[in-house]
């Protein structure tokens, strides 16, 4: 691929939480070597890093977790009011097996030692630099015409013991990987009528809220 070949706007655009559009292929290892480069290279709070990625591949891990997330959107429709229900009834939620490799992402809270650079005031910006780094690595994927696929219907203390992680750290998300069929050009949950996009100048405040 050339480093030319999608500017970081189109990747932007083009992003998608792909769920029913994996191929079932699995995407060749120097590929998702890169892919992980790209997300080790995120920005963090002191330079600490605290980030972590458990590459999944084995059917039966796959299957496991698949099955538990599956419960646990069945638990989350039954939450909901009748009307809402039918409208999340149709969205697929998870491509656990379907995309053949899974990336659980990890945070290390003591990563740096107590005493960490821009964390003083404000804990969570450790938490945001985990997350920058998965921002980082979804819009690599695009570039690559890779799909992913953000799996949160999750007890965490589940992923915990199924990955085998150790205290402190935790897991901060599942992502599916693989390569896809299409990108859809409307994100499912506009698709779908769950929730729709607000307007950038809604968004946007100048000096105060």
């Amino acid at each position: 691929m050339s480093e030319s070949a999608v500017s970081v706007y189109e990747a932007i655009r083009r992003r998608r939480d792909v769920r029913a559009e994996f191929s079932g292929e699995v995407i060749p290892d120097d590929v998702l070597m890169r892919i992980l480069d790209a997300a080790h290279r995120a920005p963090s709070v002191g330079n600490t890093q605290p980030w972590d990625f458990v590459v999944v591949r084995k059917p039966e891990t796959l299957g496991t977790f698949a099955a538990h997330v599956a419960d646990a959107r069945v638990n989350f429709a039954k939450s909901l009011p009748e009307d809402r229900r039918e409208t999340f009834d149709p969205i697929k939620i998870e491509g656990i097996t379907e995309s053949g490799t899974g990336i659980v992402v990890t945070y290390d809270p003591s990563r740096g030692g107590p005493n960490i650079l821009g964390r003083h005031t404000v804990d969570d910006t450790g938490l945001f630099s985990a997350v920058l780094a998965i921002q980082n690595l979804w819009l690599a994927a695009v570039a690559e015409d890779i799909g992913i696929g953000w799996v949160s219907f999750y007890d965490e203390a589940y992923l915990t013991e199924l990955m085998n992680i150790p205290a402190p750290v935790r897991p901060i998300a599942w992502l599916c990987i693989g390569k896809v069929t299409e990108f859809q050009q409307v994100p499912d949950l506009e698709r779908f009528g769950w929730k729709q996009r607000r307007p950038l100048a809604d968004a946007v405040h100048f000096e105060t809220y």
